[in-house]
């Protein structure tokens, strides 16, 4: 059976060049990079090598990547450092938010007394931005703004560049997942002034458990793994040089074919679209991800009948497809961000549905995919009807 995969926005296939520079890595860069002998500074060599390509094209400084083992952990360290180093006493969130951001401002609010004050999304998935402003304006708490860049389930993208400023303007500072956006859309944090990011190689065809964390260095944030110098003493630890070349490597050829991938993936899910449109009758998608203005690489759609099986009855005909977060598979509730977003009416009559997209998605992957929600649709009704008769 063919196997046909609309899960990237959980993780994305390893490229080819990737996996061929990792395996070299391997063999000939065993060092340890904090050992002052060849072997050692070669495999240190190659750390900076890619912590200086990163730096160049986000347009800050090396020193500001912190390397680490994936985005969680780059969310993690940002927050709780900034609540037991920086003074934060207040953070601004949303229910929008990645487990990884909201679990831990729950932490820091339970172990820290933080105040947690939540900005409210409409139904389309937006923020008012004013609202933002007038929470900014009206406390004097030292506050930190924690809000993602594009979300995961439902595409929307946030006003990065509007909310960095309004934060420095109102000296406030802001932290952003930007997960799913870093080596997808071209980010220039010399004009963004973001204090803080992060980022997860295995979003953009690297390995697992390589990741960064963008750290301006005025903001002074420290490390919360302690016990050695490595990473500048933000993060301790030995460095997984072969991770980390795989991520340099993933993010070179993402930043050279960017604007390639991103025409491709765009008519890939504009063709998708118009599919569902056409033959799933009733379809409807969730928050902006049909929009021109949502995340390329997904499409949350909402199908007109409930069957929480349609994700296994999908994976049984070959199809990998998600019915929200990577890290919620195994909830048995809708996530919160569907939650935020959804009428009770869809959240108790409709199904969601997560497909998300990569420069290896072929249109011949979407058709098998609407044919299959095609037949599983008029399955379940024909059943459905059954059971009311009996």
């Amino acid at each position: 059976m063919e196997r046909i995969y609309l899960d990237n926005a959980a993780t994305t296939p390893l490229d080819d060049e990737v996996i061929y520079c990792m395996v070299n890595v391997l063999k000939f860069n065993y060092g340890n990079p904090s050992s002052t002998h060849s072997l050692g500074q070669e495999a240190k060599t190659i750390l900076e090598e890619v912590r200086r390509k990163i730096a160049d094209s986000l347009r800050v400084t090396p020193g500001e990547i912190v390397f680490t083992s994936c985005g969680t952990e780059s969310n993690n360290m940002i927050i709780k450092s900034a609540v037991n180093y920086l003074g934060v006493e207040r953070i601004i969130t949303s229910a929008l938010e990645h487990k990884c951001v909201a679990e831990t401002c729950l932490e820091m609010k339970k172990l820290k007394g933080v105040e947690l004050v939540y900005l409210r999304p409409d139904s389309n998935g937006d923020f008012d931005l004013n609202k933002l402003e007038e929470l900014l304006k009206n406390s004097d708490k030292k506050t930190l703004v924690t809000l993602m860049h594009a979300n995961n389930e439902i595409g929307n993208i946030l006003d990065i560049e509007k909310v960095a400023h309004l934060c420095k303007e109102n000296n406030t500072l802001f932290h952003s997942d930007t997960v799913q956006t870093m080596a997808h859309l071209d980010l220039d944090f010399s004009k963004i002034p973001v204090d803080f990011a992060s980022c997860s190689a295995h979003k953009f065809h690297g390995p697992k458990g390589s990741g960064f964390a963008f750290v301006r260095k005025s903001s002074g944030l420290k490390g919360i793994i302690t016990g050695g110098p490595q990473e500048r003493s933000l993060r301790a630890g030995t460095e997984n040089v072969t991770g980390i070349a795989g991520l340099g490597k993933a993010w070179e050829i993402s930043q050279e074919k960017m604007e390639d991938y991103k025409n491709y993936i765009l008519d890939i899910k504009n063709y998708t679209i118009q599919q569902l449109k056409e033959r799933i009758v009733g379809v409807k998608f969730n928050g902006r991800s049909a929009d021109e203005s949502s995340l390329y690489t997904v499409l949350n759609l909402l199908l007109p009948y409930k069957n929480p099986l349609i994700g296994l009855q999908l994976d049984m005909k070959g199809i990998a497809i998600s019915q929200g977060s990577a890290c919620s598979s195994g909830a048995a509730k809708p996530s919160m961000v569907l939650m935020s977003v959804l009428s009770e009416d869809d959240l108790e009559n409709s199904t969601p549905v997560r497909v998300s997209f990569s420069h290896f998605t072929k249109k011949s992957d979407i058709d098998a995919f609407v044919n299959a929600l095609e037949e599983i649709g008029k399955q379940f009704i024909i059943e459905k009807a059954d059971s009311l008769h009996r």
